[in-house]
């Protein structure tokens, strides 16, 4: 296993934000555009949604991620709609940085484990882009509604770790400023 940390060549980037934000969107905008960047794949106990990507999650049962838990698989995870999600020790190439994409929960375990880590929270330009999308990606009603009312504390969680804030309203706009705030940070090492 590779070590995960930040080196001068290597950055841990965390995309977090809430559901419907279109995380996963924008993160595969930025893997076709920076050949620098390995995304870690998150683990989950949920159900694949349909027309999910067979490759959007490890999806697995309940017994899989504890036995995971159990021998220290996992970078972060947390329990989120009664459903578990996590990341594994991450195992990039030498010389790319490392991309999570994952919830507000994980982006606060991996700084308090690397503070260093570039955080960047993305936010929905209103509550009713964000519910439409849920809609769209096939969310059930219970979830919509919960994942609604927990999108404010997500937002202040973020800013409370000094995150980066970006509003994904126009996806090429926002990929382009991620990419921007990822450029600025290489410059810095």
């Amino acid at each position: 296993m590779s070590d995960p940390s930040p080196t001068p060549r290597r950055l841990i980037i965390v995309i977090s934000g809430p559901g419907g934000v279109g995380k996963g969107t924008v993160v595969r905008h930025m893997l076709q555009r920076d050949d620098r960047l390995w995304l870690s794949r998150s683990w989950t106990t949920r159900t694949q949604r349909p027309g999910e990507p067979d490759d959007a999650y490890n999806f697995v049962s309940s017994q899989q991620f504890n036995a995971h838990i159990n021998s220290g698989g996992f970078l972060e995870y947390a329990e989120f709609l009664d459903n578990y999600y996590g990341t594994p020790m991450p195992t990039a190439p030498d010389g790319l940085d490392v991309v999570l994409e994952i919830d507000v929960q994980g982006a606060r375990q991996v700084a308090m484990k690397f503070p260093e880590a570039l955080l960047i929270f993305m936010a929905p330009p209103s509550a009713a882009a964000q519910e439409e999308r849920l809609r769209k990606r096939g969310d059930p009603e219970d979830n919509i509604a919960r994942r609604l009312e927990k999108a404010a504390s997500e937002a202040e969680a973020g800013l409370e770790l000094g995150a980066h804030v970006v509003v994904n309203d126009d996806l090429g706009v926002c990929v382009a400023e991620v990419l921007a705030i990822i450029e600025q940070a290489r410059a810095n090492r």
